[in-house]
């Protein structure tokens, strides 16, 4: 079949067509467009209450969240050979919600299986869900690589050495609590985390360190640092961590001196913005290896 390179990279054959299943946030927009421009406009599955309404301007359906067990067929029907699934959710599927089906009762024993295994094992229940009816899931970043976090600092600020203890501590938080499929993000401030992303995700934690400025425990102390990073052993075409200019703001309005994320498996959205926010800010962002300091 003859190919044609799509923006980003990503090789895509005539007729093929990428659906994008969208949450909320600025990401769906930014892969729409990047498709739009190489050729290939996408079908979007609008997440009522999260996608943003802008999306509605490609070929696209809105579904509830409850309406996942469908989303095989829905994109089988409007010829999806590829899918990509970004974007928010802010709350859980309501069991009592879900609309009995065909497509929900086939599925039903591959969910009970995973439900037990954390966010991961759902995720991975989808992807298997898509792949069993010869739809290739993709991640965000093989549509747009630019969007992957590089090695080093990305800023006009670079760490300092006191900052690198906070960094080391942050990502050892992190990926403990990625071991337990709880969250991506910890804060470390003086060389210890004290906060670790839970269900309210990072929006979440940083307004918790935010209040936590007058601790007492952590009263009078500068500077600490945001690390996200992938959770050991994750399906990394969906959930990749992420920021973007929100981000940067939260943090800095935690006081925070930085963020680090796991270079080549984190998202930077909208990284010109993240840049010119961090930089007006004196704020670092840096990419972090596995293990290792850069």
């Amino acid at each position: 079949m003859t190919t044609t390179e799509a923006h980003g990279g990503l090789k895509l054959g005539v007729g093929d067509k990428v659906a994008i299943v969208a949450g909320s946030g600025r990401l769906p927009i930014d892969l729409a467009e990047k498709l739009a421009a190489g050729g290939y406009p996408p079908f979007v599955v609008m997440v009522n209450g999260e996608a943003d309404e802008s999306l509605a301007s490609y070929d696209h359906q809105k579904v509830e969240l409850e309406s996942f067990a469908d989303l095989g067929p829905l994109l089988k029907r409007n010829g999806a050979s590829h899918a990509v699934f970004v974007g928010g959710i802010s709350r859980r599927p309501k069991l009592s919600n879900l609309r009995p089906s065909l497509a929900l009762f086939r599925l039903m024993p591959r969910i009970l299986a995973n439900v037990t295994k954390g966010d991961d094992g759902v995720l991975r229940t989808l992807v298997g869900m898509m792949e069993s009816r010869g739809i290739k899931v993709l991640g965000a970043h093989e549509i747009a690589p630019d969007l992957l976090a590089s090695h080093g600092s990305m800023t006009d600020a670079s760490p300092l050495e006191a900052d690198w203890r906070d960094l080391d501590a942050a990502a050892e938080a992190a990926r403990a609590i990625g071991m337990l499929d709880i969250g991506q993000g910890a804060v470390a401030i003086g060389g210890r985390a004290i906060a670790l992303e839970g269900i309210e995700g990072t929006d979440g934690l940083l307004e918790r360190v935010k209040a936590m400025r007058g601790h007492g425990r952590i009263a009078g102390k500068k500077r600490g640092v945001l690390v996200k990073c992938a959770k050991p052993g994750q399906e990394l075409r969906m959930d990749l961590p992420a920021i973007g200019p929100a981000t940067v703001i939260a943090a800095h309005e935690a006081g925070l001196a930085g963020i680090g994320v796991e270079a080549d498996r984190s998202l930077v959205v909208d990284a010109a913005s993240v840049f010119a926010e961090a930089n007006k800010r004196g704020l670092f962002v840096v990419g972090l290896p596995p293990g290792k300091r850069p």
